[in-house]
């Protein structure tokens, strides 16, 4: 692991342990049972998620990295200077060196990311590569209102980046809140920079979220290995499937961890009865068309003002900026 900057201090607000059991809790006594995929963010599931970036399959990482390098420049010039850049779920960083290194004298890069790790990792690099950009991390869930750290130097504009699909993990209504979220982060005339997974044929979506060498499957049944290390559950790992499919009707990847036999799960003093084919929901994967996406935009008060494309029109990053109030 990549050693903290000596000048850089984190803002730690990582969810503590009752918070994750309260949330574990709740989402196992629900009808169908489901927890958030932001659970699957420790260490190891963080190294997962990277590992399954770099499989044959998974085509958005790949995609998305060639647009960045292709566009980078323009969006840069989209976003102007002096600009506050404030990432959620920064991961790697990978596709944010290539924004950073056509931005015009940034005002601060604001990492959030929810895995402590990762995020001290990519800012380690990050700031040996851009030593004169301020970087301000911040450890924390981002699906949350954020209180973003005092910048170093007034910005001209804040702008969130959010990039991977990941407002795709969201159904409509959380990720209108979401966006609706960074619609009040960002400053007046600021904007959001946000990746966005298109439609195209099912069988290359799935086989994204299916890759032959299983290391999704075991990103996915990570969550539970960090489940009973971090609260002391026993979910047999065993007895668990990973199963992900497209839903063409709602234009989704849909993960699921089955049972494969009748069980109980006991986390803390709770005792969790699953049924023999029970699925837990873990995470959605939504794929947009442009206009489906602009729509749901447009229902958070933001319109899209350029969008850049693959020439196969396999994956979008969009520029949103403020079109009305919200009520």
């Amino acid at each position: 692991m990549s050693a903290q900057p000596k000048d850089i201090r984190v803002d730690d607000r990582h969810p503590d342990i009752e918070d994750t059991l309260d949330t574990v809790r709740r989402g196992l006594a629900a009808k169908p049972k489901k927890l958030p995929s932001r659970l699957f963010y420790d260490e190891r599931g963080s190294a997962l998620f990277e590992a399954i970036c770099e499989q044959p399959e998974y085509y958005l990482t790949r995609v998305e990295i060639a647009l960045m390098q292709e566009h980078a420049a323009d969006m840069a010039r989209t976003l102007g200077p002096d600009v506050r850049l404030v990432e959620y779920g920064s991961g790697s960083g990978i596709k944010t060196g290539v924004l950073l290194e056509h931005l015009e004298t940034p005002a601060a890069y604001v990492p959030v990311e929810i895995s402590r790790t990762a995020l001290l990792d990519s800012v380690a690099e990050l700031a040996s590569r851009f030593p004169n950009i301020p970087m301000q991390p911040v450890c924390a869930d981002f699906t949350q209102p954020l209180r973003l750290p005092v910048a170093m130097r007034p910005p001209r504009r804040t702008v969130i980046y959010f990039p991977g699909s990941t407002i795709g993990n969201f159904e409509a209504k959380e990720a209108i809140r979401i966006l609706r979220q960074m619609r009040t982060e960002m400053s007046d005339g600021g904007g959001i920079l946000v990746g966005v997974d298109l439609k195209k044929d099912p069988a290359i979506i799935e086989a994204a979220y299916n890759d032959a060498a299983g290391v999704t499957r075991d990103f996915t049944l990570n969550m539970l290995v960090r489940l009973n290390r971090e609260l002391g559950a026993d979910f047999d790992l065993d007895a668990f499937q990973h199963r992900a499919r497209y839903n063409a009707m709602a234009g989704r990847i849909e993960t699921d961890l089955v049972s494969t036999k009748r069980q109980d799960v006991h986390v803390g003093s709770d005792t969790f009865a699953f049924r023999e084919g029970e699925a837990m929901h873990v995470e959605y994967s939504c794929k947009y068309s442009l206009d489906d996406f602009a729509q749901m935009a447009a229902k958070a008060g933001l319109s899209v003002a350029k969008v850049w494309m693959d020439d196969e029109r396999r994956f979008s990053v969009q520029y949103l900026v403020r079109s009305s109030p919200v009520a």
